[in-house]
């Protein structure tokens, strides 16, 4: 096995074609998407929000999950060295017909967001017997 190194990753700052009437930088947070027979998994990295600060809506299919920064704990720091800018964090997922968006869930944990995305039952997987 070999051995993988590390590489700092910028982060990258959000394009949409949409406009902020909010002062400040978003950035498109870092994001890992797995498939289940029976489910959707995200996670998404948003170092320094808070729970109460993060907000996830879903309209006509399109799952939008923000978070924003308490800039008030970075006022008075004079950094000797960054490799990241302080900002806020946005996604939008499209979701299918699959999804079973009543039961979509999610939790926070250390900055690390992770969301569950049910399937329809009848959108699982299942295995066809060949008679």
């Amino acid at each position: 096995m070999s051995a993988q190194e590390l590489q700092v990753q910028e982060k990258k700052e959000l394009s949409e074609k949409t406009e902020k009437t909010e002062a400040g930088r978003y950035y498109a947070a870092p994001t890992d998407i797995y498939e289940t027979s029976d489910a959707l998994f995200i996670t998404m990295d948003m170092p320094g929000v808070q729970k109460d600060q993060i907000d996830i809506n879903l309209e006509n299919n399109i799952l939008t999950v923000s978070g924003k920064i308490d800039f008030s704990n970075y006022k008075d720091l004079k950094p000797i060295y960054t490799e990241y800018n302080i900002g806020n964090f946005s996604r939008s997922f499209t979701l299918s017909s699959e999804t079973d968006k009543d039961n979509i869930s999610a939790k926070v944990d250390n900055g690390v967001l992770q969301l569950h995305l049910p399937k329809h039952k009848e959108a699982a997987a299942k295995k066809i017997e060949i008679q």
